[in-house]
């Protein structure tokens, strides 16, 4: 049981497993278990890992305790713990108090909203996400969502739609912002609408539009230039079959010799002064070339 609990077990554990008192108390003072909170010990010795940390937390709380925001964020992976406190939600309402413990107490948490990792009880994902999203600002929710998108422990329609369910929540509404500016998709006719402006202003001419180069249908093309731009959206539904097949575009496209340029709409609505001197400056390069490369895969007339 303590290897499966990361070298950690309570009191009313050992009492169930059928030792005496006197008996937890010897052991206490023999060195074979050592007291790491009240009721709570580490076995064998008394350092425990980060893990067992957390399940020694768990365990002192009760068995209602479920680890929770930057606590159970990091132990999913894609966030830290802020101090040396460990966080925990309780499921009921008590005036528990532990010390190296911030308790919240949440007897509203419902069932679908805990599980465990590692055998540790912890918020689900979506949870974690809303609970610690709420003390974050905007970059910091981006590189969170970002990570627990790595790791694979998101999916970009069902979390949005999980949102729904948490009406009022802190947090929902700053986790669902930096969701939709990420997953913002422009249909074509708007995103034309937006961009060339800005390739306007970075002194490029109008673009082709919606040509076939290469074997593939690309959004802008500037053939005197070698320029292909595409535009992402839905970056946080874009499977591992999607980004193959954008990496052998991209690499289709260099062994023509052209330069391929990729663009979220996200940026292209939000950041438009970042796209047009990415523009600018991408251009002035490859207009300062002296000569380049064959283009044998650029058609002499784009097929539409």
């Amino acid at each position: 049981m303590a290897a499966r609990q990361h070298g950690v077990l309570a009191r009313w554990q050992l009492l169930e497993l059928g030792f005496a008192p006197a008996t937890i108390d010897r052991r206490v003072a023999g060195g074979r278990l050592h007291r790491v909170a009240r009721g709570i010990y580490a076995v064998g010795r008394p350092e425990l890992s980060t893990f067992g940390r957390w399940m020694a937390a768990t365990l002192a709380c009760g068995p209602r305790a479920v680890l929770s925001h930057g606590s159970a964020a990091a132990l999913w992976g894609f966030g830290r713990e802020e101090d040396d406190l460990i966080e925990i939600s309780l499921r009921l309402s008590s005036t528990r108090r532990r010390p190296g413990i911030r308790v919240y107490r949440r007897p509203q948490l419902r069932d679908r909203d805990v599980t465990s990792l590692s055998r540790i009880p912890v918020t689900g994902v979506v949870r974690t996400l809303i609970d610690y999203s709420s003390r974050l600002d905007p970059a910091s929710i981006d590189r969170v969502v970002n990570e627990a998108d790595a790791r694979g422990l998101i999916d970009f329609e069902s979390l949005r739609a999980s949102l729904s369910e948490y009406p009022g929540h802190w947090g929902v509404g700053r986790l669902r912002s930096v969701i939709d500016r990420h997953a913002f998709a422009l249909t074509d006719s708007e995103l034309e609408r937006r961009f060339l402006p800005l390739a306007h202003g970075a002194g490029l001419p109008v673009p082709l539009t919606q040509q076939f180069v290469n074997g593939f249908r690309v959004d802008f093309f500037w053939p005197d230039l070698g320029l292909v731009v595409e535009t992402d959206g839905l970056r946080y539904h874009s499977t591992p079959a999607q980004q193959g097949r954008d990496r052998r575009r991209d690499q289709a496209h260099v062994r023509a010799g052209l330069t391929p340029l990729r663009f979220t709409h996200a940026q292209v609505r939000f950041e438009p002064a970042y796209v047009r001197v990415t523009l600018a400056e991408v251009a002035a390069m490859l207009g300062s070339q002296s000569s380049r490369p064959g283009r044998s895969g650029v058609p002499a007339t784009p097929q539409v």
